[in-house]
C-alpha cells in the first residue's frame, strides 16, 4: 500500500469513491484522472490528467478504477493489473462485515452494507448504499449490487452481473454470469441464461 491515491473517473460513482477514501483516512493525498476535460476539481480534489495516464503513477500510487459501468471498469482495473498496480479495497467504515468475509482489491463497499459470515466479494465489485448480502454468499468479479439490494444466504452472482436498486434475491439461488435484474425485481430460482430480468418473480425480457 502506498501513500497515495489515485481514483480513476471523477464523476458521481468516482465522488462516492473518494469519500469513501477520506473516511478511511490510508492516503496522505487523493487525486483524479478523468477524461472530460471541463472537470478541474470535483468534492474538492484536484484531475490532474486523463485515465490513460494512469500507468505514469503506477510506481508511486494505489489506483482505483472508480467507475459505475462493469465493463469498462473490468477493461481498466485488468489493464492495470497487468502492469503491475497497486489496486486497493475500499470499505467505508460505516459498513458491518462479518467473520471469514473475503474482499478482493478493486471492490468499493458503501456505507449501511452489511456482509454476513463466509462470504467472498470478487474483485473490481460495487457493493452500494445499504446493501446486504447474508452468509455464504459468493460474488464474483465485477459485479454491481445497486443501493438497497438484498441477497439471502448463499447466493451466487456471477461475473459482470448488474443488480438494479431495491432488487431482491431468495436464499440458494444462482445468478449467471452478465445479467441484469431490473430495480425491485424479486429472483426466487436460479437464472441460467445471461440477459434482463424484471418483475416479481423476476422473468427474462431480452
Amino acid at each position: 500500500m502506498k501513500n497515495k491515491l489515485l481514483i480513476i473517473g471523477a464523476n458521481g460513482h468516482g465522488k462516492v469513491v473518494a469519500d469513501i477514501a477520506l473516511k478511511m483516512g490510508k492516503w496522505q493525498s487523493i487525486a483524479f484522472l478523468d477524461d472530460n476535460e471541463n472537470i478541474k476539481v470535483s468534492l474538492g480534489i484536484e484531475v490532474i490528467g486523463k485515465s490513460d495516464e494512469a500507468f505514469a503513477y503506477i510506481d508511486d500510487c494505489d489506483i482505483f478504477v472508480g467507475i459505475g459501468n462493469n465493463a469498462i471498469r473490468k477493461k481498466l482495473q485488468e489493464s492495470l493489473e497487468l502492469k503491475g498496480a497497486s489496486i486497493p479495497k475500499l470499505i467505508h467504515p460505516n459498513s458491518v462485515i462479518g467473520e471469514q468475509v473475503e474482499v478482493e482489491s478493486g471492490t468499493v463497499i458503501m456505507a449501511g452494507v452489511v456482509i454476513n459470515c463466509c462470504t467472498k466479494i470478487g474483485k473490481g465489485c460495487i457493493i452500494n448504499t445499504g446493501a446486504t448480502i447474508d452468509h455464504d454468499n459468493l460474488i464474483e468479479d465485477f459485479v454491481h449490487l445497486s443501493p438497497g439490494v438484498h441477497l439471502a444466504g448463499t447466493v451466487k452472482v456471477g461475473k459482470g452481473t448488474w443488480l438494479g436498486i431495491g432488487s431482491v434475491v431468495s436464499n440458494n439461488v444462482n445468478i449467471t454470469c452478465r445479467c441484469i435484474v431490473g430495480a425491485g425485481a424479486v429472483v426466487v430460482k436460479d437464472i441460467n441464461q445471461t440477459g434482463t430480468y424484471v418483475g416479481i418473480p423476476s422473468k427474462k425480457i431480452d
